[in-house]
């Protein structure tokens, strides 16, 4: 969730037996995927391998401390709607859109 979030580096494991570090980008959501390059399947009758994806699944921490629960508290307490698009809804943004007051 925090390499998600914060963006970092994680190592995957290839088709041959090798790790592969793929670079996350901050703000990476769940569904996103990235492309490895010549780390999939062989080719048929080739000596060439296909390209390797992998995506992105974020999990939801479970059983936190009492102190991971006061800092994501905190965290919830100081983030606002911008940092969350898509808790925006649909009728907030048409009228942000047409800069209604309604």
């Amino acid at each position: 969730m925090t390499t998600a979030a914060l963006g970092g580096q994680v190592e995957v494991p290839t088709l041959d037996g090798t790790v592969s570090r793929v670079k996350i980008p901050d703000g990476t959501e769940t569904g996103k995927q990235f492309r490895l390059k010549g780390k999939g399947m062989p080719v048929l009758r080739s000596n060439t391998s296909g390209d390797l994806y992998i995506q992105v699944d974020v999990e939801t921490p479970k059983n936190l401390t009492r102190r991971q629960r006061e800092l994501l508290e905190e965290f919830e307490k100081l983030s606002a709607k911008e940092t969350s698009p898509a808790s925006t809804g649909f009728f907030a943004r048409m009228k942000d859109l047409f800069g209604g007051e309604g």
